[in-house]
């Protein structure tokens, strides 16, 4: 039994994959059909000394601030950064973020029928040497403890396509940090939708939600979306 009473749903993906647009469709459609929720982004709501690591970032990595676009590219530098010693910070700050996690699913929705996070936890393990043996073994141990999604997605994405939209990071890294999301997945039994547009993806996870509720409750997730809604609103594509 789960212990808790709504419906835990997270989004996940690398950057560009459009997570921001499929989870502010989710809402909207939610917000029409009359069901109570909560939105969290996961890097304000749930990492632990949020703004300290990002000053910090930015000044021993110096890399570019704000959001990429196509017409605006930037140049960031803070998960593409993997020497070992950042591998071995971002072990002790992730077991933090891990527990701060469990702590919010535990105080959220108390009277709403969904919680939807921007982000997860995943997409922090997402940055790890998953070929190294004990690093595995570490995100195993994480993704044991903490409090699983119903239904965890990952909008998988050509790198290609997600930096055009959203050009950041190099495309050699993406491709990796593509190929460690899918690693992830695996680990934690994650629901993957492959590449698509963005109404076949919208689709998709309608289809999922309809597997967690009775037809009747599902009428209005079907339905066109006419509002956003949000508990917070993040940059992240």
């Amino acid at each position: 039994m789960k212990p808790h009473k709504f419906t835990l749903l997270s989004f996940s993906g690398i950057d560009g994959a459009g997570k921001s647009s499929q989870i502010e469709a989710l809402l909207s459609q939610l917000g029409d059909g009359g069901h109570r929720f909560e939105r969290y982004a996961f890097w304000d709501d749930v990492v632990a000394f949020s703004r300290y690591r990002e000053h910090l970032s930015l000044r021993w990595f110096r890399g570019e601030t704000g959001v990429g676009r196509p017409d605006r590219p930037i140049r960031r530098r803070d998960k593409n950064v993997t020497s070992w010693y950042m591998v071995l910070v971002r072990l002790f700050l992730y077991a933090l973020d891990s527990l701060h996690l469990s702590a919010v699913v535990w105080r959220a929705g108390k009277d709403c029928e969904f919680v939807v996070f921007d982000r997860y936890i995943y997409d922090e393990l997402a940055n790890l040497p998953l070929a190294c043996r004990p690093v595995r073994a570490y995100v195993r141990l994480l993704v044991s403890v903490i409090p699983k999604p119903d239904v965890a997605f990952l909008l998988d994405a050509r790198p290609q396509d997600a930096v055009s939209r959203k050009p950041e990071y190099p495309l050699e890294f993406v491709h990796r940090n593509r190929d460690a999301y899918l690693a992830i997945a695996k680990i934690a039994g994650m629901s993957v939708l492959p590449p698509a547009s963005i109404a076949e993806t919208t689709q998709s996870i309608r289809a999922a939600l309809a597997t967690l509720h009775p037809r009747a409750e599902c009428e209005a997730l079907s339905g066109p979306h006419a509002f956003p809604a949000s508990r917070a609103k993040t940059p992240d594509g």
